[in-house]
């Protein structure tokens, strides 16, 4: 929308290798560390990978560790993105990964920083990046890409550095500022992908004409990843339902923001909102990692938030109570409710949500439940009716996107039991086929995690006990 900066060249070519990229942007101009963190807090540098912490103040901090101790310093380029609905971060890798290593080259000389890693997760992004840093030839700096498990928890900051430096890739469950011992135990500035790739765009602009675009508080522009599947960059202040309408695409039932961590906006307060910090507050949501999920109104919104939820509890990180415990527990009370519990199971979610809030090592059991106390305040009418036993008769489509599981849990039949009343097809279309005698057509039958609650359902009213989950 407007003139491309991260994205630019793109409509002409997939990818920017070397020349295309220097073709495209220009030479990198050279800066001096005092001026790099002006230039970042001028424009109001942010981190694009969730918490939006400013980034001059973060090269600030690992300048004064340096100094501190023996002037040891690393850069790491967090491009892991284990949100699934989000592939902002994988575009700019796969397509454009050269401004993402001309900023933290650029970081790195400011800092006079001896490694850069890249922490991935991908295959594809890594052979990327590889190819990208063979492009450049022989350099100063040792630049490596180093890939990393495919889980949500990857890209929290101790659980990458535990990961690039040989360790688990799980939090630490301690308050452990990189900025003060990060990869090898050294000062190191960790930041998100398009985090880079905005200084890179920024150092060429200038402080200037980067602040030409965007709203004068919050100038620039944006990634999104808008419905889990299409990348847009839009300049800061555009408003939502106009990035909507473009990605073909309206608020529906509502539209979440921010992610599995982030928080639901009503079909009226998105249809207000612009892409800004600041409007986005005054809904109490934030745009975190850049998703923008809105939710069709063919779909269940209990039925979506639990299958979420589940998948949530399974990206544990197993280190703590609320996270080994208290995250399943929540899904399976919503699941209940989901499943027509009554106002009992209502009660039980609001009570697993207490147990693991402000509990966890790490942010993870919070923000899945602050997820779920958004979708309670959104959706208040659909939890209600599911759990007192009307429900809402529309199917769970997968509209909030998850990896597909690859060991799916299965739908038994027990053939001597079975006797071919057929009410499991009725629950489970999806799944369920039956033959010409009115029987199911197969034996044993994945089921789609999102499908779950109504594979449970399945289980529990067949009138010959003839199912059963099994992993």
């Amino acid at each position: 929308m407007g003139t491309p900066r991260l994205l630019a060249g793109l409509d002409q070519i997939g990818r920017l290798d070397r020349v295309a990229h220097l073709t495209t942007h220009g030479q990198m101009p050279r800066y001096r560390p005092d001026e790099l963190v002006d230039l970042a807090d001028n424009i109001d540098l942010r981190g694009r990978g969730g918490a939006g912490f400013p980034f001059a103040r973060k090269l600030r901090a690992v300048m004064r560790s340096a100094r501190d101790r023996d002037g040891q310093t690393a850069v790491v380029v967090n491009g892991s993105e284990g949100e699934p609905s989000c592939l902002k971060d994988k575009a700019l890798l796969l397509h454009a990964p050269h401004l993402v290593l001309d900023g933290a080259l650029l970081a790195a000389a400011a800092l006079n920083a001896d490694d850069v890693v890249l922490g991935v997760t991908r295959e594809d992004v890594e052979q990327s990046l590889r190819e990208a840093i063979a492009e450049r030839g022989p350099a100063g700096r040792r630049t490596r890409v180093v890939r990393l498990p495919e889980r949500f928890v990857t890209g929290e900051g101790t659980s990458m550095v535990n990961g690039l430096n040989g360790g688990p890739t799980l939090p630490s469950g301690q308050k452990v500022r990189t900025s003060e011992r990060g990869l090898n135990g050294v000062p190191t500035l960790l930041s998100n992908t398009e985090t880079y790739a905005q200084l890179a765009v920024a150092a060429r602009l200038g402080a200037l004409d980067y602040r030409a675009t965007g709203l004068p508080t919050e100038p620039g522009t944006t990634l999104l990843t808008v419905a889990g599947s299409t990348v847009v960059e839009v300049p800061t202040g555009t408003p939502l339902p106009y990035v909507l309408e473009l990605c073909g695409t309206d608020p529906g039932q509502g539209v979440l923001v921010g992610g599995y961590h982030g928080r639901w906006l009503s079909p009226g307060s998105a249809l207000a909102a612009d892409i800004s910090r600041g409007s986005l507050a005054s809904f109490d949501a934030v745009l975190g990692a850049g998703a923008v999920l809105p939710l069709p109104e063919d779909t269940c919104p209990a039925g979506e938030v639990a299958r979420v939820t589940r998948w949530m509890a399974k990206e544990s990180a197993g280190q703590c109570g609320p996270c080994v415990r208290g995250l399943p527990s929540l899904a399976d009370v919503l699941e209940d409710a989901v499943r027509g519990g009554g106002r009992n199971a209502l009660d039980a979610i609001e009570a697993r949500m207490r147990a693991v809030r402000r509990r966890g090592a790490c942010s993870h059991p919070d923000g899945t439940a602050g997820f779920v106390a958004s979708a309670l305040a959104s959706f208040p009418d659909e939890f209600r009716d599911h759990a007192l036993g009307s429900g809402c008769g529309r199917r769970v489509r997968g509209a909030l996107p998850l990896p597909e599981d690859e060991n799916p849990e299965r739908l038994v039949v027990d053939w001597t039991l079975c006797r071919g009343h057929g009410l499991c097809v009725d629950i489970l279309p999806d799944v369920v086929r039956l033959d010409e005698d009115g029987f199911p057509a197969q034996a044993s039958m994945p089921v789609p995690e999102r499908l779950r609650p109504k594979a449970l359902r399945a289980v529990r009213r067949c009138p010959a006990l003839a199912l059963r989950i099994q992993d």
